[in-house]
């Protein structure tokens, strides 16, 4: 795969997928746990299904891009959706609008970054993102450190981040459940947002309720907006509702020009 080269001798390792598509370009935004790997083959489904180009890219600490060299702020979020992603799609010359498909951390990435580089953005699919931390958020994530510490997850994840694995998953866990990171907050971006967007969750999701979704709908200025509840379905849609998440994305980019 290739290298994103920027600055401070920072690499984001990345991949096209379908690149000989006619259609709009899919930028791929993974989770907080996530990869290029772990999206599995949900990004060449969705793009052949819609004739549609897909960039997937692994943030600075993630999979084989450069690893972590600070300590993760309250603002890691807008960090990585207003200064590292602008800054590698500028370094592989990437500058048409693009289609946002992002889940979880992602989701809340496409968002800023749809809130402030609206030029950038053709569309929104947002899956599983958050807004705000809820109870039911921290709530999901406190029983993971057992689960890292006493079960095969830590394993699992070693296969996509090897040495940065603990920084993955530390980073994540620690971050989310600090006090500063009780009252982060991003929904004073939304009202910047006025690109078409559909937002998707599962009705069992794990790390969030529904007022996620509905205060995204309800606080962009996008004319076109809708939302779909994945019924028995918990945080990633696109692997176990795989099908349906393709259709609603069809559906939804069939009304993108």
């Amino acid at each position: 795969m290739p290298l994103a080269n920027l600055e401070n001798n920072l690499q984001l390792n990345y991949q096209w997928v379908n690149e000989t598509a006619d259609g709009h370009t899919i930028l791929f935004l993974h989770e907080a746990l996530g990869s290029i790997p772990q999206w599995k083959d949900f990004p060449e489904l969705l793009c052949e299904a819609t004739n549609t180009k897909g960039l997937i890219y692994e943030r600075q600490g993630y999979g084989t891009s450069s690893p972590l060299n600070k300590k993760r702020t309250r603002e890691y979020l807008h960090d990585y959706a207003l200064k590292e992603l602008p800054a590698f799609l500028k370094a592989i010359g990437q500058s048409e609008p693009l289609v946002l498909f992002g889940h979880s951390d992602g989701g809340s990435i496409a968002l800023l970054f749809a809130s402030v580089y609206p030029h950038l953005v053709k569309a929104l699919i947002v899956e599983a993102a958050h807004i705000f931390v809820e109870p039911e958020t921290l709530k999901g994530i406190q029983p993971a450190k057992k689960l890292y510490t006493s079960t095969s997850f830590k394993r699992k994840l070693e296969k996509y981040h090897a040495d940065k694995t603990d920084d993955v998953f530390y980073s994540w866990y620690n971050t989310w459940l600090s006090a500063e990171f009780k009252h982060w907050n991003i929904e004073t971006h939304l009202s910047s947002i006025k690109a078409p967007i559909v937002v998707l969750q599962g009705s069992e999701d794990e790390y969030g309720t529904l007022k996620q979704v509905n205060s995204i709908i309800d606080q962009v200025a996008s004319v076109q907006k809708s939302q779909h509840i994945i019924g028995k379905c918990g945080h990633v849609p696109h692997l176990k509702a795989k099908e349906e998440v393709v259709r609603l994305s069809e559906d939804f980019l069939r009304t993108i020009k």
